[in-house]
């Protein structure tokens, strides 16, 4: 009987990969390890070049590479975040997951995590129907249409003046605001373009092709495309939508090699 209950204590605590148990407290180090160097990274670029006046010392293809970067990485705050509304990041702790998912959301545009919470788990039960706030079901494969509807179920005037707030502070700290556009206002608006195309309009757009299954979702092609263009959340969408407490690093071990 204790042997018994010895194994109840333990399955908790273990995931399926390829068919095989792996201890989910070893995948809670690697994402967290992976939030603090992304946050690092953005972090660092992020004050050097708005407190740096670097828009002024720099050329054009070296803004364009920092631009790139830090798109990617506000792409990566984003889905810290995600991960964090599905209790993957801190498993069992929801109050850290919470605690995480706002910092991030908040550094990267002024998000509020407490309102994207509910809505993104509204995505989950009603995939591709009315119900859902991250679909457009007027256009389905309309995306500049879509992109608006999504865009405005999201935004707010909170939002903006938590920026503006942030961007005045910077300004009295001596940053420019030329640099506050180029490098933060930017690269979170290309993030917002990246996250909607490849993590939203690409895995739910209707084609000739019927779906899957009741997800709705479809995935795109894998490998080092997916880590860059949304995190792995194209590229495995379907495989998202059928395991969603699977960390975002994790997602290509579910596709069947």
């Amino acid at each position: 009987m204790s042997q018994g209950l010895c194994i109840l204590r333990v399955l908790p605590h273990l995931v399926f990969v390829r068919n095989k148990l792996v201890p989910a407290g070893s995948d809670a180090i690697v994402s967290q390890s992976l939030a603090v160097i992304i946050v690092v990274i953005w972090a660092s670029m992020h004050f050097a070049t708005i407190l740096g006046h670097s828009a002024d010392g720099l050329g054009l293809a070296a803004i364009a590479l920092i631009v790139a970067v830090q798109t990617w990485l506000s792409a990566g705050l984003f889905i810290i975040a995600h991960d964090a509304m599905h209790g993957s990041l801190v498993p069992g702790r929801p109050r850290r997951n919470r605690a995480i998912g706002r910092l991030v959301l908040m550094i990267y545009a002024g998000l509020d995590y407490d309102r994207m919470l509910p809505a993104h788990h509204q995505h989950h039960r009603h995939t591709g129907t009315a119900a859902d706030p991250d679909f457009n079901v007027s256009g389905p494969r309309r995306p500049v249409a879509w992109f608006v509807r999504f865009f405005g179920n999201y935004y707010s005037h909170v939002q903006l003046v938590r920026i503006t707030v942030v961007a005045l502070l910077y300004m009295g700290l001596g940053a420019d605001i030329r640099d506050i556009a180029i490098f933060w206002a930017v690269p979170a608006l290309l993030a917002l373009v990246q996250l909607f195309f490849f993590g939203t309009y690409l895995p739910h757009r209707h084609s000739d092709n019927d779906f899957a299954d009741h997800h709705r979702a479809q995935s795109g092609a894998g490998g080092i495309f997916s880590l860059i263009s949304c995190f792995h959340f194209g590229g495995y969408h379907l495989e998202h939508h059928r395991n969603p407490g699977t960390p975002w690093w994790r997602l290509p071990s579910l596709r069947p090699s």
